[in-house]
């Protein structure tokens, strides 16, 4: 029989809660740290991973510094969970070293989303096909993520048949470096500096760019092919037909959407929009009389997804129009990270 020290150190064991995030001083990756702290995720040591000219840098997490570490001491310090966001090409290279560790890898890249062996998730959608034996899991794209939040609950009522979604997405989405041209332009435009990075072929301020991510051979952007695929595998319906245009445009709150829904059935708008009061993560801001709707600066540092702009498309039937906000690097990929985690913590299915 155990004795009640050893007992006592077996428990404090048990409520270890190592956490590794792996490009922790990007843009995704702090924001990942800032997500933890507030949602109070059970952590009791941070492990931060960023590139070796970073090895030894300082972050800090709830009052404490921690240092940034490389991939082969995170995974030698066996976090529970280790959170990805530092590029396809990384997590190819090092998501598979720590499954193999035994450590639950959370990846916001592109690396492994249509993987069919490994789950593309959204919790409010389908975190409950999630086992102890899925190792490497999956974050969807920022802007699939925000509109399959609004479209899930719709899909189950009336059934999609085809979508047709235009994006406004912020320059967060590219990175610190597309801030910083924004802003450099910006500040040019005002007598201030004139040296920055140009994260885009093209000025960003007072522009809109049609194109994020490079082209593909059917003319559309890897872009808006992920959020063709990824929808379909979220919602688990390969028979809908999707169809997008993404576009940059100088804002940092968040993305926003312009989404046609042709459903198989025909439905009230009021009930529909009872639907969308009463879904997980969503909040319908939609009162035209008084010029409420979402926005971006709106979004901006929210988990939410707002939804608005509500109303029939009157030249087809079974056809509804709404507008579709949500902060980028919190819903569309850092809250979105965090919230698996809490759901594989909260069913047991973290070591």
């Amino acid at each position: 029989m155990p004795s009640k020290w050893e007992v006592f150190f077996y428990l404090i064991k048990q409520n270890t809660m190592k956490v590794a995030v792996v490009g922790a001083t990007g843009l995704v990756g702090t924001k990942m740290l800032q997500v933890l702290e507030e949602r109070n995720f059970p952590v009791t040591e941070i492990i931060p991973v960023a590139s070796e000219r970073s090895i030894g840098k300082k972050i800090n997490f709830k009052g404490k510094e921690y240092s940034i570490v490389s991939m082969n001491d995170a995974i030698a310090s066996k976090p529970s969970v280790a959170l990805f966001s530092a590029g396809g090409n990384t997590s190819l290279q090092w998501a598979p070293a720590f499954a193999a560790a035994g450590i639950t890898v959370i990846d916001n890249s592109s690396a492994w989303r249509m993987d069919p062996s490994k789950p593309l998730i959204v919790p409010e959608i389908n975190a409950g096909i999630l086992t102890e034996n899925d190792k490497l899991i999956a974050n969807p794209n920022c802007s699939t993520i925000q509109m399959v939040v609004a479209l899930n609950p719709l899909h189950k009522k009336y059934k999609i048949r085809r979508v047709v979604v235009s994006t406004y997405q912020s320059v967060t989405g590219t990175g610190k470096e597309a801030v910083d041209q924004l802003m450099g332009e910006r500040n040019k435009a005002t007598g201030g500096l004139t040296h920055y990075p140009m994260a885009y072929k093209y000025p960003i301020d007072l522009n809109v760019i049609p194109q994020i991510d490079v082209f593909m051979d059917n003319g559309y952007t890897k872009e808006e092919m992920k959020m063709v695929n990824e929808t379909r595998k979220i919602l688990q319906d390969d028979s809908i037909s999707i169809t997008a245009t993404t576009v940059r445009i100088p804002v940092m709150g968040g993305h926003s959407e312009s989404v046609n829904v042709e459903f198989e059935n025909d439905f009230d708008l009021e009930e529909l929009k009872q639907i969308l009061l009463q879904s997980d993560g969503v909040k319908v801001v939609d009162d035209p009389a008084s010029q409420l709707y979402p926005m971006p600066m709106d979004a901006h540092e929210k988990d939410e997804v707002f939804v608005g702009r509500i109303r029939r498309d009157e030249s087809q039937p079974n056809t509804l129009n709404m507008w579709i906000v949500s902060d980028n690097l919190r819903k569309g990929a850092a809250t979105n990270a965090v919230q698996i985690a809490e759901y594989l913590q909260a069913n047991g299915l973290l070591k």
